[in-house]
C-alpha cells in the first residue's frame, strides 16, 4: 500500500481503520422512544398533536440513526427525569418573558452578549448546553467554542450567568458528569 501523500491531512486509511457501519435501524428504533416520550409530555398527551409530532418525531429518529451514532454518550435515566420537567417549564417562561418583554409598549429590552465558560468536560454535552441555552428567558447560543459559549441576551441587566450555570447543571446530571471541583 503506497504511504500517505505529501500535504495530506490527517491519518491514511488503511484497510484495518475502515470505519465500521453501526446497524442504522436499530439506533433510530432505539430513539424513537424517548423522542415520543418527549412529544407526548411537551403536548400534554394530546392525542391531535400527533398529526404533526408523529412525522416530526419519525424524522428525529431517522435522523438519530442516520446521522448520530451517540458512541460513548452516557445518559442518566434520573438526569433525565429531571431534565423533561425542567425543559417544559423554562420553555414556557421563555415563551412568556421573551412575549411580554417585546409586547410592551415600551419593549423592555437591553441587549447584549456574555461569554461564558461551561465546565461541561464531555462535547456532546456542550453542544447540548448550547442548544438549551435557547429555553432561557431571552437567551440564545451565537457561538460554541471549545469550553467557550457566546450567548446573545436580550437584558444584559439580568443574572443571565446563574440561570446558565442552573441550566449547566441539569446538563451535568443528565450526562452524569460531576461539576464538583472543575473550575
Amino acid at each position: 500500500m503506497p504511504g500517505p501523500m505529501v500535504g495530506s491531512v490527517g491519518p491514511e486509511l488503511t484497510p484495518s481503520a475502515a470505519p465500521v457501519s453501526v446497524a442504522r435501524g436499530p439506533r433510530a428504533l432505539l430513539a424513537l422512544i424517548p423522542l415520543a416520550a418527549l412529544w407526548w409530555v411537551i403536548e400534554g398527551g394530546a392525542p391531535e398533536s400527533w398529526l404533526v409530532g408523529g412525522p416530526a418525531v419519525l424524522a428525529a429518529a431517522w435522523a438519530v440513526g442516520r446521522l448520530g451514532t451517540g458512541a460513548g454518550i452516557r445518559l442518566s435515566l434520573a438526569g433525565l427525569l429531571r431534565f423533561l420537567p425542567f425543559f417544559t417549564w423554562e420553555s414556557l417562561r421563555a415563551g412568556v418573558d421573551v412575549a411580554l418583554r417585546t409586547l410592551a409598549p415600551r419593549p423592555r429590552v437591553k441587549p447584549g452578549f456574555l461569554r461564558y465558560q461551561t465546565r461541561l468536560c464531555d462535547p456532546a454535552a456542550r453542544v447540548f448546553l448550547a442548544n438549551c441555552i435557547n429555553l432561557l428567558p431571552g437567551t440564545l447560543a451565537a457561538e460554541l467554542e471549545a469550553d467557550w459559549l457566546t450567548v446573545h441576551v436580550l437584558n444584559t441587566e439580568a443574572n443571565n450567568e446563574a440561570e446558565l450555570r442552573r441550566l449547566e447543571r441539569v446538563i451535568a446530571r443528565l450526562f452524569s458528569e460531576d461539576l464538583e471541583g472543575v473550575r
